[in-house]
């Protein structure tokens, strides 16, 4: 890498594939935290640089949890934490999808991110995270008061309904207790969080919402 950027022919910040996807954005998928380091310290690197489809080096380090990457892309002023891609998906909106806090705690760490920002689709990062198993992000996110637990996407389905969904018995428990939450809500569909619990065959979960 260092060769390389000794030449003055090589640009550092041009796409290196027909996705538009630059050498930082690479480094910040695969949590190159060194390789990273050098880039950003280049002046002709843009370090909030999107590729093809809107996402940017925080995305995909957001994405992959990389929480070394995504502190030192956050040091940067230009980086915009919030900077939704072309799917209006943010960077915690991707963090919130998968097994590790510590990228979602740094993002909600920062005013300029909204908590319940939904995408194009109208999921928020409370509804993706619902689907995903992760009760400890769920938790989190409730804890914020801009978050509401019970919104519905564009084809109407709450985050319950994708917990119930796809079977997460915990995250149904953590959302059942919230007093907004209305366990019969109807989706464009006409289906309640029960029948998708029981067109995916997830009987516990299901056992869970007769209740209410």
């Amino acid at each position: 890498m260092k060769i390389l950027l000794g030449r003055e022919e090589v640009n550092p910040d041009t796409p290196c594939d027909d996705d538009g996807q630059t050498p930082l954005s690479g480094a910040a998928i695969m949590g190159y935290e060194g390789v990273v380091k050098i880039l950003l310290g280049r002046d002709e690197v843009h370090p909030d640089k999107p590729e093809n489809v809107g996402r940017t080096p925080l995305s995909y380090a957001a994405w992959v949890r990389e929480e070394g990457v995504v502190k030192m892309l956050l040091g940067r002023d230009e980086v915009n934490p919030d900077e939704p891609d072309r799917l209006g998906r943010t960077p915690l909106s991707w963090a919130a999808g998968g097994w590790k806090v510590g990228v979602v705690k740094i993002l909600l760490g920062r005013e300029e991110v909204n908590p319940d920002k939904p995408d194009n689709s109208g999921r928020t990062p409370l509804s993706w995270v619902a689907g995903a198993r992760n009760a400890e992000v769920v938790k989190i996110l409730l804890e914020r008061e801009e978050v509401s637990s019970d919104k519905p996407d564009n084809n109407g389905r709450t985050p319950l309904s994708w917990a119930a969904g796809d079977g997460h018995e915990e995250v149904v428990k953590i959302l059942l207790e919230r007093e907004e939450v209305n366990p019969g809500k109807l989706d464009n569909m006409g289906r309640t969080p029960r029948m998708h619990a029981t067109m995916n065959h997830h009987f516990r979960v299901r056992a869970l919402l007769y209740r209410f």
